[in-house]
């Protein structure tokens, strides 16, 4: 226990000591990595610190890979974000156990923002072509579970963020701690921290200008200049959750958690939610999510999600004489406006 709380406080000291700060707001760059395209987690708002398990560990804290049941997880997901908005996200995970203890995963993410008019300052209105931006991201990951219950994870994320005639690319690192204890590992303790990576710049011949020369009188002719971008930092954060699982005889069970994150470029967030399972076949979930500092009199301070989020599970086995299960998650998060965002994910455990 107490090497457990050693690495939550080398964890935590980081990003606690310059976290919360809306002043900072915007300043970050590759804010696609907050998106969640994984909907079991997505209908509690990505609160799951604590509980989340298998490849939708990869998003939220990497020590939960270790925990999905089987030997294989293969997950494929869609989220319509912010519908109206015509951007959605797509992704597919992979975890496979390594021994008894391990498991390593790896994950594709790619967000499409649809087809975007070019306009320039002679044609303001559009030029007739079409362009869309590219962002990807590819993930592995590793998580160990240790005797006393303990686990711990890490996952390096390549980022890539292009148009034609722009990239910008970068890498970034997850790492995380999860705790379970109680007669049926009832209560749960999480902290991960998310997203601290190299610093990002954008280049290409899209930064490039031509201008008149502007040494010669006599003889008019055009100069290419290249501009230099600034450089921007990812959006790091600081996950802190707990739960704890409430039985009622040998078919129902309630899951009661809270979570706390800590974001270096925005307002701190707090929250909770509700699972119930029904024989684990079932399950329904709700959750709440509050920016710490906001106000409804101040639209500025507001984030677009509203707070509310629910979603269901119907997970099956395949097969009564083996572990193979097939599961159908969806999540909705209420927003402000659009109308929300949708996300369906379908799982497949070996």
């Amino acid at each position: 226990m107490n090497r457990f709380f050693t690495i939550i406080c080398i964890l935590a000291l980081p990003v606690l000591v310059f976290a919360g700060n809306p002043d900072r707001q915007g300043e970050a760059g590759a804010y696609e990595l907050l998106m969640n395209p994984w909907a079991r987690s997505a209908g509690l708002h990505t609160m799951t610190t604590s509980m989340v398990k298998g490849i939708e560990a990869e998003r939220i804290n990497p020590a939960g890979i270790v925990r999905f049941e089987g030997q294989t997880e293969f997950v494929i997901s869609h989220m319509q974000y912010l519908r109206g908005t015509d951007i959605g996200m797509s992704a597919l995970g992979l975890a496979q156990k390594m021994g008894e203890r391990g498991a390593l995963s790896i994950s594709i993410a790619a967000v499409n923002f649809g087809d975007i008019e070019v306009t320039t300052t002679n044609s303001p209105e559009g030029t007739g072509a079409t362009y869309s931006p590219n962002f990807f991201h590819l993930g592995l990951g590793y998580s160990h579970l240790f005797e006393n219950n303990v686990s711990v994870g890490v996952i390096v994320r390549a980022v890539s963020e292009s148009t034609a005639d722009l990239q910008a690319f970068g890498a970034s690192l997850d790492a995380g701690v999860q705790y379970a204890t109680g007669p049926k590992d009832n209560f749960k303790l999480g902290i991960a921290l998310r997203n601290i990576g190299t610093p990002m710049r954008f280049g290409g011949e899209g930064l490039s200008v031509r201008r008149p020369n502007p040494q010669d009188d006599f003889i008019s002719y055009e100069l290419t200049y290249d501009t230099r971008a600034a450089t921007f930092e990812m959006p790091s954060l600081l996950h802190i959750g707990t739960s704890y699982d409430f039985y009622y005889g040998q078919r129902h069970r309630i899951t009661a958690m809270g979570n706390f994150t800590a974001n270096s470029f925005s307002r701190d967030q707090i929250g909770g939610g509700v699972e119930y399972a029904f024989s684990e076949l079932f399950m329904l979930r709700a959750g709440y999510r509050y920016d710490v500092g906001s106000t409804i009199e101040d639209v500025t301070t507001l984030n677009i999600y509203t707070g509310f989020s629910g979603g269901f599970t119907f997970d099956v086995p395949i097969s009564r004489y083996s572990d193979t299960r097939f599961a159908i998650d969806y999540a909705y998060r209420a927003s402000n406006p659009f109308a929300g965002s949708h996300n369906l994910s379908i799982r497949f455990i070996l």
